[in-house]
Parts: C-alpha cells; structure tokens; sequence
C-alpha cells in the first residue's frame, strides 16, 4: 500500500502527533453534563397570559437559554420559544439522524423552518427549544481574540462565560473515519499549522468542541436551563411572540416597554394573549423584555411592532412608534461554495463536522461532513465560507403573521472584493477535495485537474453559491441596540442574539451566542445589584 505523501514534510510529525491523538480514550474527558431537573414546561399559554415577570426572555435559543437561566438566579422570567421541546426527538437528539431534521419540514410545527432568501439561496432556521443548537452540526469553537477586542467585551467575564457553557455541555470528539480523512486533506492542502484539539479560533487545522457527548447525544442549549432557578422560571412552548406592548405614559421623549403579545404557534385560534413586565414600586430599574429570536426573528419582532423606518409600516397598517432606520439593516450571510467529493448518493451514518481549516488570516473556514439528502441516501461535501463578507442585504416584513418568514436579501458576492475572495476560496477548496488523502479514502485515483482561470473561478462562485446558515444582522450593536443591547430610544427593551452581530465570530456563532447569553445574563444581575 502506497503511504499518503504530504505537500510539506516539515510538518510530518505533527501530522503523526494527530493521527495518535484519535486513538486517545478521550470518554475522559466530556463534560460534567448539567445536574439538575430541567424548569416547568408548558405549552398551555393560558398559564401565563395576564401574568406578569421581572423579565421577558422572548426566543428559547442559543442565546436565550443560558440568558434566562442566569437571569433567573435572582429574578422571576417568562422564557417563550414558538417551538417545542427538544427532548424525546431522535432527529434532534441523536447524532446519527444529524441532518434529518432539516429534509423534511412543514410550515408551523417542523424543528427546522425553510426559507429562501430574495437572492434564491435556500436556508433555515431553529424553531424548537436550543433553536439552533438543536439542529447545526454541533460544532464548538470561541470567537478569536481580535472579535473579543473589537466588540469591547470584558474578556475576564467573556472567558468565565465561555468556561460555564463548555463545563455544561461541551465535549472532546472522538475523530470518526471520514473526519480524520478531512483532516488530512486540510493539511495535504497546506492549511497549517495542525493545532490538535483547539477551543481557539487560530489559523490552521484543528479539531473542535462539539455538543455531542461521547455517546453521540446532543447537549443543545436547552439543557443550559437546568442551570435555572426552578422557582423563578417558566418555560413556555409553541407560542410565537406578535409583538411588544408599550406604556401610554403620554411622553413622547420616552417610549417604555409594558410587556408582549402572543399568539398559539399552531394556528388552532387567532386568539391573542399578553403578559407583562412586573412594575415594582420604589424601584429606578424595572426588568426587561429580550428579544433572543434570531437573525430572522428579532427584527421581525421590531418591525411587527412598529419600531423602524417610517416608511415600512405603511402598507401593513402597523402603528409607527420609534422612527429607528437601522431595523433590518445590515444582514449578512456568509457565502459559501461546497463541492461533493463522492460521484454518487451512498446509505452512509451521518456526520457532522468535527474538524475545521482556518486559512488567509481567518478569512476562509473549510470543513467537511456526510450529510442525509433522504432518509436512506446521503451525499460528502467538503465545503467553505467567506468568514468576513462586504456585501449587505436588507429584512423586511412579508406578513403580520408572526409565523411566516420575513422577506430577506442578503446580496450574496455583489461587492467585488467578496467575488474575489471567493475565487480564492475555491482554489483552496479544491486543493482539499482532490487531495490523495480523500481520493485514497474513497478508492478513486487523485485528481489534479483544478481550475486555473480567475475568471473561470469568479463564475464558478456565482453559479453555486450557497448559505453555511451563519446569517446575522438586523439589529446591530451601534445603530439597533447599544453596547448594554439595550434598543435606542426604548425603556425596558433589549436584543441578545446574532441579530446584534456585524460579523459572524469563530468558525461558527454557536459557542459565542451562548457565551453571549451567560454573559449578558450576568452583566444584568450586576448593574440590578448597584442600583
């Protein structure tokens, strides 16, 4: 048998230190899972209605689990997702039906929503408790330290943040086959140095984090609520939030947030129910309403409640009350292109990413999978993002109805630089898919057939770009929220998710949006406890 010959032998003995590391017991070291009984669930929204918390956390998502259960250390929150619970659903739970949830979808009750953005690109999103923690590939990296700077978080409570997530629900992967392949393949490809297991966002090939346990369960950010306090939290399920309901205080100087309305998330009445933020008498600081429902969601919530540019409302009838231009602005999604290393659709055991190349100066982000295309077919993408995207786009209301998709272009490669850096991408990509390393796997001679045309490149990212489901924006610290997430102009109104983003941190947002929501969850309890 021929060895696998590497481009650069320098590195030879890393590439040897790797290939021990996988056959390290590495059961040892998961986390120690979250003790404790998960807090009331109830999808009777009638529990709730006319009742009132000190906070509001609206979306049970990556951020807005850890963020409820920190809040509810000291204070009472209604935490309301529109989906249902995670638990008991193999599709979500089990890493061997990864990808399952995302083929087949409906259009209120499905785990995973559809949709496809003004741009023609498909794409979707979590609608179930750990939104997307509960359907993503699992795959766990931090932001990297320039992202941490430029954002000005406090990086002592950013790293205690971190710690608590990961000491929850994180663990060291074991390398299946085909990841190690990947691996491989990213090194073969000059994607250097090898970094071993890495929580960090480093150039170089390394192995992540995942919230697959050792036993191939999903730890989604659910399970983060069992860190709650059980007294102050109720959960609330299949109850899509319509919209924010503000005080007639009669000063139009200050518009002060009273509380939500909701509806059924199954549409079996058009009934609508409320619940407030708790008014405490003698007291500077009252809670807040969280808006933690996403790229898609949280701005949707916003506009859907009369908080935008004036010009928007017009044709839904919505009544104008904060004149805030940046509402919906500034959505990204990071282009990528995926090319499939295998010629035809074979039964093979789903799997996620579990290894990443990170290359020109963090730019491009390569990774690799096995994912279902049915329920006995699967396909071996190798796929790549522009991690730092010029090109823009816009969210708009499509509908009142707080359960359909808002309408959404992201501009995909329209600025010049992005195209650019695409076709640069690719070449690397395809360094990667052709390497002896992944044609040796697969049994087929190596090919060196890539392409050489800049042009050809350029057209080749046109005609086949694709989302990597890392969208963002919408509601941008600077001209939505400010650097407490508090919405300008609006008392009692905040947004903690990947809205808030300019850029997508890490590999992927997952490790950093529930970072996130720890992290401002304490930062709360710490300005309540000086006031």
């Amino acid at each position: 048998m021929e060895a696998i010959k590497f481009q650069n032998t320098v590195h030879h003995d890393r590439i040897l230190i790797a290939f021990i590391f996988l056959f390290v017991d590495l059961s040892l070291c998961s986390p120690s899972q979250t003790q404790g009984e998960l807090p009331y669930m109830t999808s009777d929204v009638k529990e709730v209605a006319g009742k009132s918390f000190d906070y509001i956390v609206v979306g049970g998502g990556t951020a807005g689990c850890p963020l409820a259960a920190t809040l509810s250390e000291k204070f009472s929150v209604l935490l309301i997702e529109r989906g249902g619970s995670p638990y008991g659903n193999p599709w979500v739970m089990e890493k061997r039906y990864y990808g399952f949830s995302l083929i087949q979808t409906d259009e209120f009750s499905s785990v995973a929503q559809d949709f496809k953005s003004a741009d023609g690109v498909g794409n979707c999103r979590g609608r179930v408790l750990g939104g997307s923690s509960a359907i993503n590939g699992g795959f766990y990296s931090r932001a990297s330290e320039d992202f941490i700077d430029k954002v000005g978080w406090d990086k002592e409570l950013v790293k205690d943040a971190y710690t608590w997530v990961e000491s929850k629900i994180v663990s060291i992967p074991e390398l299946t086959p085909w990841q190690t392949v990947v691996e491989f393949g990213l090194l073969e490809a000059g994607i250097l140095p090898y970094n071993g297991y890495s929580l960090e966002h480093i150039e170089g090939t390394k192995i992540g984090g995942s919230i697959f346990d050792v036993w191939g369960i999903r730890h989604t950010s659910a399970d983060l609520l069992k860190a709650a306090n059980p007294k102050n939290i109720v959960v609330v399920l299949n109850a899509t939030v319509k919209n924010i309901i503000f005080e007639g205080n009669g000063n139009a100087s200050e518009t002060t947030v009273k509380g939500i309305r909701f509806i059924k998330s199954d549409g079996t009445t058009d009934q609508i129910y409320e619940a407030y933020l708790n008014q405490p008498k003698n007291c500077t600081s009252n809670g807040d309403v969280i808006l933690s429902a996403g790229a898609l969601g949280s701005p949707q919530i916003l506009l859907s409640s009369g908080i935008g540019h004036r010009e928007h409302f017009k044709k839904f009838s919505i009544p104008h009350v904060l004149n805030l231009k940046g509402v919906g602005k500034k959505m990204k999604d990071n282009p990528s292109i995926a090319v499939l290393v295998d010629t035809n659709p074979q039964n093979r055991l789903p799997d996620p990413p579990q290894v990443s190349g990170i290359a020109k100066d963090l730019k491009f982000i390569i990774e690799g999978g096995i994912i279902p295309t049915g329920f006995n077919a699967t396909r071996m993408p190798i796929a790549a993002k522009i991690a730092f995207p010029v090109s823009e786009g816009e969210l708009k209301l499509s509908s009142t109805d707080p359960r359909q998709n808002p309408s959404v272009k992201f501009n995909y490669l329209a600025d010049e630089n992005d195209l650019d850096d695409c076709a640069n991408m690719v070449h690397l990509l395809e360094r990667v898919a052709k390497s002896e390393s992944i044609a040796f796997y697969l049994g087929v001679k190596p090919q060196n057939n890539l392409m050489t045309s800049t042009d050809g490149q350029r057209k080749f990212c046109k005609a086949n770009v694709r989302t990597y489901y890392h969208y963002h924006g919408g509601c941008t610290v600077g001209s939505v929220v400010d650097n407490d997430y508090k919405v300008y102009g609006v008392k009692g109104l905040r947004v903690v998710d990947g809205s808030t983003f300019l850029e997508s941190p890490g590999t992927n947002p997952m490790a950093t949006l529930l970072m996130l929501g720890r992290y401002q969850g304490v930062k709360i309890l710490r300005e309540r406890e000086h006031v």
